[in-house]
């Protein structure tokens, strides 16, 4: 299974946010959109992501309120990113190894979606569980062995 399984269930809408706009700004979007993360984009180009991590480690360093200080100094500037190609194995590793919850899937120096690590452990249960049906109907439809032997 690669990235690209996932993002053609999952779809690609992607939220962005640029890094000189407020974090308060930011703050708002993701609670308005229920989402955990944001692509931070200028002039084009990936240049950070914006998580939950992110907001509460700078509510944090500023006294429990982000006043006005932009995306830019909280943001991750260098995001664990994959391809649409990559393995879902390697996937899982790298989340794992960088304790990341969401990663941009880039072609090239096009962003193409966000996963995230709920997107990829659904991926693999209900790879596992068709598995397990395609299992199950095989065994059950098995001819019975002829105890004549």
């Amino acid at each position: 299974m690669k990235v690209s399984d996932i993002l053609r269930v999952k779809g690609n809408t992607l939220y962005t946010v640029t890094p000189d706009e407020p974090l308060a700004k930011a703050v708002e979007v993701m609670s308005e959109k229920d989402i955990g993360s944001l692509v931070v984009m200028e002039h084009g180009d990936l240049v950070g992501m914006l998580t939950f991590r992110e907001v509460i480690q700078a509510l944090q360093k500023n006294g429990g309120s982000v006043g006005t200080m932009l995306v830019r100094k909280a943001m991750d500037d260098a995001p664990l990113t994959c391809t649409l190609e990559t393995d879902m194995d390697e996937v899982r590793r790298m989340m794992l190894n960088q304790h990341a919850r969401y990663m941009p899937v880039m072609d090239r120096r096009m962003l193409m979606g966000v996963i995230s690590f709920y997107d990829v452990a659904k991926a693999v249960v209900d790879s596992q569980n068709f598995e397990n049906k395609l299992l199950k109907a095989y065994i059950r439809d098995w001819p019975e062995q002829s105890e004549s032997a």
